[in-house]
């Protein structure tokens, strides 16, 4: 008996990549306060190292999976390369230089990016309700970098806005290449391997800034705001991602990116006392709107 097609929308994957999108925008807002405490390195570095602590159950191979390939690892290596240490370098040292809103602004660039790099490098295919979501986020960030001559500074330098535009980069490389991942290895061993090549990667720059720190002039909120960031980017927020992406084509799931800006934003506005116009609010709900078009189920008719 020939099983009809299933049009179910994956509404917990969606759920997923909607929660691990929103986690990442919070600390990328709530970045701004950490590098104003560390230097960028040794803040990469320690997040990292928590995150390894923490996830140390999970590097094991469980008896389900099989061993991995020399694809498989030279894939991790890339994913962590681009998806974690570049992207937080990239991010942090933007931080650095401009706003949480400017940064909103820039990333949300990601769901076009993830489009066009999963054409190119998975062959898939670009739906006209998903093109219509790419246009919407496109849309908001044209309205938003319209509105942003209110000379208050908070467009950032032309290097942040530059830092945080590879960071987009990195962060759109790494959708499509998890993708290609969540098919062979699990979710929680892809997070804990990722998170070790960023530790292994950035440790020599980490442990230089490190010789030259006083750790017992941080306060105790930083340190509490830095176990929050490490568990959240590199373990909760990973998870949270391959686990929806093993459902959702990298296209359809790069438009949740959408959510990092808007959750970035929110930070700013609330936390970092960010300025937050009207036009900013319609160009983030545009951008919000391209979500509902991308992920709303399709009808019986549709292929």
């Amino acid at each position: 008996m020939t099983r009809a097609p299933s049009h179910h929308a994956p509404w917990l994957s969606y759920l997923c990549l909607a929660a691990s999108m929103s986690l990442v925008g919070s600390y990328v807002g709530l970045s701004k306060l950490l590098v104003v405490v560390f230097p960028v390195f040794l803040l990469a570095w320690l997040r990292f190292g928590i995150a390894a602590v923490a996830m140390a159950g999970w590097v094991r191979r469980t008896p389900a999976e099989s061993p991995l390939s020399p694809h498989d690892r030279r894939l991790l290596f890339l994913e962590s390369l681009l998806g974690n240490f570049l992207f937080s370098v990239f991010m942090l040292y933007g931080m650095t230089l401009t706003s949480a809103l400017a940064a909103g602004v820039i990333m949300a660039a990601i769901p076009a990016v993830v489009a066009l790099l999963s054409w190119l490098f998975l062959r898939e295919r670009i739906t006209p309700r998903v093109a219509a979501g790419i246009g919407c986020a496109v849309g908001g960030i044209a309205m938003v970098s319209l509105a942003r001559r209110d000379g208050d500074g908070s467009a950032g330098t032309l290097l942040g806005n530059l830092m945080l535009l590879g960071a987009v980069v990195c962060e759109a490389s790494y959708v499509v290449i998890g993708k290609r991942l969540t098919g062979n290895v699990s979710a929680k061993r892809i997070s804990a391997l990722v998170n070790l090549w960023g530790l292994a990667l950035v440790t020599p720059f980490g442990l230089w800034q490190a010789l030259q720190y006083d750790f017992a002039a941080v306060a105790p909120a930083s340190w509490g705001l830095l176990l929050f960031y490490s568990i959240t980017a590199s373990m909760v927020t990973v998870w949270l991602w391959m686990t929806g992406l093993r459902h959702v084509p990298a296209s359809s799931a790069g438009v949740f990116t959408v959510l990092l800006p808007v959750s970035a934003a929110a930070v700013g506005v609330a936390l970092l006392g960010e300025r937050f116009s009207a036009v900013q609010a319609g160009a983030y709900g545009l951008a919000l709107a391209g979500v509902v078009l991308a992920t709303w189920p399709a009808g019986p008719s549709a292929r």
